[in-house]
């Protein structure tokens, strides 16, 4: 195997019509080794097999034979606790709206709904995907994507590093729910005055104004925020020159809801302005809207 001795693997996945087979085909044009709708049944025999001299990708969606939710989450988390694999998860979305049309443009049936209209078999597989969706270490939206567009975001994040600028994600997160994988740096914010304790604004999350307002009342807040920043700041041209293509900054509380929110979209705010190319994710958040309807009672 080729650099650190870790066998490279992305696993791509997402909605039938977002755009699975132009990213497959983005990967082999840089290099991978692609593998699409293997049985998941034949995995073991792959992965226990003579290693490959370039890095794997594994095409993966409902049409697989013998595809479960949960036999696709063993296999995340077996490649995850692995040495030998160096895993990342490249999940396709795409709005439902969007699905439709593309299947409605090409007179094809949804693997789902063969029979039926489009919309019911994308309801069902984004139900069935939900969970590995929020295992996603790369989320791509393909809705307002080309073809094209969509191959520049897979070489972006998987193509070779020379000549390519660094790119930051920043991340919420709850601690409850573990460490998210495959970030650089996290930082715990869970010392911040918790809005979760003010009825007006539990229902609410980082993003709106009113809970950032308040987690920034906190007296360590500006301090924590400017140190925070300094280092990024300072961290990031030293990564990029080093020929890191991508940096991951995370930041948790106890629900990732409130403090984590608000922390990661100021941060990125900042960065943004700084001339970093920036992108952000709020996984409880992604998670929570991908769920069936939940009491709004929950603690955060």
């Amino acid at each position: 195997m080729p650099g650190d001795g870790n066998q490279r693997v992305v696993l791509v996945t997402g909605p039938s019509g977002a755009g699975r087979s132009t990213a497959v085909n983005a990967l082999e044009d840089i290099g991978f080794e692609v593998i699409d709708n293997l049985p998941l049944s034949l995995l073991d025999r792959l992965f226990d097999g003579k290693p490959f001299d370039q890095p794997l990708a594994l095409g993966l969606d409902v049409r697989n034979r013998d595809f479960a939710t949960d036999r696709v989450i063993w296999i995340i988390d077996s490649l995850s606790r692995d040495s030998r694999f160096d895993l990342s998860v490249l999940y396709l979305d795409c709005s439902e709206d969007v699905l439709v049309r593309r299947f409605n443009e090409t007179r094809r049936r949804h693997p789902l709904a063969p029979h039926d209209a489009p919309i019911d078999g994308i309801k069902a597989e984004a139900s069935l995907l939900g969970p590995i969706r929020a295992r996603a270490d790369v989320l791509i939206d393909s809705t307002d994507l080309t073809p094209h567009d969509l191959r520049a975001e897979v070489t972006s994040h998987f193509g070779p590093a020379q000549g390519r600028p660094l790119t930051v994600s920043v991340q919420s997160f709850s601690y409850k729910r573990g460490l998210p994988r495959g970030v650089d740096m996290v930082f715990d914010c869970r010392f911040l005055r918790n809005p979760h304790w003010d009825a007006a604004l539990r229902g609410q999350d980082g993003r709106a104004d009113a809970v950032a307002d308040y987690i920034a009342l906190d007296p360590r807040f500006d301090e924590f925020f400017a140190r925070v920043s300094d280092m990024a700041q300072f961290l990031l041209p030293a990564y990029r020159d080093e020929g890191k293509s991508h940096l991951a900054i995370a930041f948790g509380c106890t629900g990732g809801q409130h403090r984590s929110v608000a922390l990661a979209e100021k941060l990125a705010k900042a960065l943004a302005i700084g001339g970093w190319a920036v992108s952000k994710r709020h996984r409880e958040l992604e998670r929570r809207a991908a769920l069936p309807d939940v009491s709004q009672g929950q603690t955060s």
